[in-house]
């Protein structure tokens, strides 16, 4: 295994804390292994990216950070608590958008505040706040002006940016993503990558980004990792070394397309690995 040295780590490098993590679903050799000995670091405010063979535990990988999944073995942390349960600092936004089709697009984003604790206590009290912060989320992500439409009157383009709203509308500090424009066209999808960027490079959040698209992966993160054909772990990270803010240009430069050969390479190995 390489893994490529940082020359400069940021403040809090451990926000997200994975080391020999392991998921063993089912018990008594009825289930599988999906993780074993995971180990991951990822910085406060950093842009991770997680790639690697279909049914590696890139998603699993998510479901034990944000305490959605309890881990078998190891030790997963967040901001240097252990968890143990759903935690509330954390936004999602998957590959389907899932909007709820009775309500408008100002109402689905508005739904983590109506029934996360405490904000729904807030938002029972004074609306106002939440509601404001909703539409300028949407204006930010170039939505303004639809917010009384219904998500089956928006293009899948255009559900996918209020799906990024409602994970962010409680500002969390994490924000989750499994493949969130993997159903999307080439065009549509590179739109909502600046989106994503705009949004990262403004709140400063920290994000772990699933994909199987490579040149997503380098586009939108600071450092990506390889994982291995299941039971998955980390076999190779790398820096993304490219100036940011990042542009459609950058695709197109020798060292784009060296990091999505080379990632591409480690994914290759990571079929083989067991």
């Amino acid at each position: 295994m390489h893994v490529t040295a940082r020359t400069e780590k940021p403040a809090d490098a451990r926000f997200v804390h994975v080391h020999g993590a392991s998921l063993d679903y089912g018990e008594d050799g009825e289930g599988f292994l999906a993780l074993k000995d995971m180990s991951l670091d990822i910085g406060r405010g950093e842009f991770a990216a997680v790639v690697g063979p279909s049914g590696c535990g890139k998603s699993t990988l998510m479901k034990l950070i944000s305490g959605l999944t309890p881990r078998s073995a190891g030790e997963v942390e967040v901001n240097g608590a252990d968890v143990t349960r759903p935690l509330k600092i954390v936004g999602m936004a998957f590959q389907n958008p899932a909007l709820l089709p009775w309500r408008t697009v100002l109402e689905n984003v508005l739904l983590p505040i109506q029934v996360v604790r405490p904000h729904r206590s807030d938002y029972r009290v004074n609306k106002a706040p939440f509601i404001e912060r909703a539409r300028a989320l949407l204006a930010k992500v170039g939505l303004a002006g639809v917010e009384e439409r219904y998500g089956w009157q928006l293009s899948g383009g255009m559900q996918q940016r209020v799906s990024l709203c409602r994970a962010l509308i409680h500002e969390p500090e994490i924000l989750l993503l499994d493949e969130p424009f993997g159903a999307l066209d080439a065009f549509t999808r590179e739109e909502l990558w600046g989106v994503l960027q705009d949004l990262w490079c403004e709140r400063g959040f920290t994000v772990l980004l699933v994909t199987h698209d490579l040149p997503e992966a380098v586009f939108l993160a600071d450092r990506v990792h390889v994982i291995s054909n299941r039971p998955g772990r980390v076999i190779y990270t790398t820096d993304i070394d490219l100036p940011r803010p990042r542009t459609q240009e950058v695709c197109f430069t020798p060292r784009f397309v060296e990091y999505v050969h080379e990632l591409r390479s480690h994914i290759s190995q990571a079929r083989q690995v067991i």
